[in-house]
């Protein structure tokens, strides 16, 4: 059974609906879009003095980079945030990135990528390969880590397939938490898990998706990565929660790749591993030896 906290958290989320109205079609979402562009969460003072930060340009784009403080960090790891491709990194995002870094050891590469419906799939793709090209030429690629939760799971997924046609050495690793890998949400068992669901729907993943498809379409494996060819890619650990309607996705990428390891949590909501709950932490526990591995 789910701790107590992950059971009130997601109680308390499907009861106010607070994130189901961001990811939900219509006036809801229209409005918590423009207030997240207005005012887009970033790492807290008291994380900015216990961690490493800096922060720089590429392509007319900020990249975070927030390691631990006075010692070597034990994993560099290139993360793309999850918001369906809409919205910015939020809170939960920036906690998750001081802990990893504090915690574990992490010195974390937190692009903020171009956004739909302003950008598209052409454009964001694009940013992110142009970004990890220019990473592998200053670092190499052979300690990184590639990583990213929901729509940056999607994104990791993505990339990585790009980083392997273009011939470009290939990160060591990809972990993809709660990954969303299929852009049309038409699995039968999303409909019955959607109830449960403190933080997603179905109308609001299907519009995301469109936003970022554009004219390529959803069926584009970028766009929807489970689609594509994922032969040749490195090691991968991914995460489900029963609670969440894209665990139908992570289960899809098991079924695909039989030996990728992958860790599934009965009653967890959306994004579950990036939270605080007893099972968070066992999971970023798991990220941080699978990283070090």
């Amino acid at each position: 059974m789910p701790s107590f906290s992950a059971r009130l958290v997601g109680f308390v989320l499907r009861t106010t609906g607070v994130y189901r109205r961001m990811f939900s079609a219509g006036p809801g979402m229209e409005k918590a879009l423009a207030k997240m562009r207005a005012e887009p969460p970033a790492l807290k003072a008291k994380h900015r003095r216990s961690c490493d930060v800096s922060v720089a340009q590429f392509g007319g784009r900020t990249v975070w980079t927030i390691g631990p403080m006075g010692r070597t960090p034990s994993a560099h790891v290139l993360y793309w945030h999850g918001g369906g491709y809409v919205y910015p990194a939020m809170d939960g995002h920036w906690e998750f990135f001081a802990h990893m870094a504090k915690v574990h050891g992490w010195r974390m590469i937190v692009p903020l990528y171009p956004l739909a419906p302003e950008a598209e799939v052409n454009e964001i793709t694009g940013f992110a390969l142009d970004v990890y090209k220019d990473m592998i030429a200053k670092e190499g690629a052979t300690d990184l880590i590639m990583a990213g939760d929901s729509a940056g799971g999607g994104l990791a997924a993505a990339t990585a397939m790009a980083v392997r046609d273009a011939g470009l050495p290939l990160p060591k690793k990809l972990i993809l938490i709660c990954p969303w890998l299929n852009a049309v949400p038409n699995h039968p068992d999303q409909a019955i898990i959607e109830p449960r669901d403190a933080i997603l729907t179905l109308g609001g993943i299907k519009a995301a998706g469109q936003m970022y498809a554009g004219p390529a379409g959803t069926s584009d494996p970028r766009v929807s990565p489970i689609l594509g060819n994922w032969e040749g890619l490195p090691p991968i650990l991914s995460f489900g929660g029963g609670d969440d309607i894209l665990v139908t996705d992570a289960r899809a990428l098991k079924a695909k790749l039989p030996n990728a390891d992958h860790v599934e949590e009965a009653g967890m909501i959306h994004d579950w591993p990036i939270f605080t709950f007893p099972e968070s932490r066992r999971a970023q526990e798991l990220m941080a030896d699978f990283a070090g591995s």
